[in-house]
């Protein structure tokens, strides 16, 4: 019975002694070093990542403007910002002399020099050298006018031709005629009263070389050359150059 009792005993001792050689087996501590520094690894770069995260928000819009408080995320942003308030215009055109205060502003202004147009209309294939232009384009085919007058009402699809008609409630007239001081609502009817002063008649008819100084009265002279584009009486067959000078002859019909 002792002896049995001895044999058990050395069986346990010879078990606890093999469990413990498991635990402690080589391969065993390798696997789990391994994955204990692939944990400290992850949460090492979640800790990086969060702190990259917290520091760019903290430098973010850091660059400030001291003129008008406008905040950028780059130096070089501000720097291209800041020739808005001091009208530098380092970068100029070559062939016209036109300056830009952005490298981008003159890329795109040279399409007009090389009649690059790589924005086409899907719907009528007219094609613009500005993506902007394209989709105010697009807007004469969906009929869209997003620009609305506060005071009548009316509906523009550019904002530009809001701004000119705004114009019209206010009274305002920016551009002065530096010979007469007469004021205009457009820079175009400014340029086109200026060639009364300087006497330029620039619209040259090709088929008589009759020159005008305003484009409306070049196109009315056109008419007279092209019986497909005039206004004829559907009565006598009369022609003529102006849609008004046909509804006043209708009425000697009547």
């Amino acid at each position: 019975m002792v002896f049995i009792k001895e044999e058990s005993e050395d069986m346990k001792i010879e078990e606890t002694f093999r469990v413990k050689q498991e635990q402690t087996d080589p391969k065993s501590l390798k696997e789990e070093n391994q994955e204990l520094k692939e944990k400290e690894q992850t949460c090492f770069h979640q800790t990086e990542n969060t702190l990259s995260q917290q520091g760019a928000q903290k430098t973010r819009s850091h660059f400030t403007c001291q003129q008008c408080g406008k905040c950028y995320s780059s130096k070089g942003s501000l720097i291209v910002h800041m020739r808005v308030h001091t009208g530098e215009k380092p970068y100029t055109c070559k062939q016209c002399g036109e300056s830009f205060n952005r490298s981008a502003s003159l890329k795109i202004h040279m399409r007009i020099h090389t009649g690059e147009k790589r924005f086409s209309c899907q719907q009528c294939g007219k094609k613009f050298s500005q993506n902007g232009h394209l989709i105010t384009h697009m807007r004469i085919h969906t009929g869209e006018n997003p620009f609305t007058c506060p005071q009548c009402g009316k509906r523009f699809n550019r904002k530009g031709n809001l701004t000119v008609h705004m114009r019209i409630h206010t009274g305002e007239k920016p551009f002065k005629c530096k010979q007469c001081g007469m004021g205009f609502t457009q820079k175009a009817s400014l340029n086109a009263h200026i060639r009364i002063h300087t006497g330029e008649k620039p619209f040259v008819c090709s088929q008589c070389g009759k020159s005008f100084r305003f484009r409306v009265a070049f196109n009315q002279h056109i008419r007279m050359h092209s019986i497909e584009n005039s206004f004829i009486c559907c009565q006598c067959g009369r022609n003529f150059t102006d849609r008004k000078h046909l509804k006043s002859h209708v009425r000697i019909h009547i």
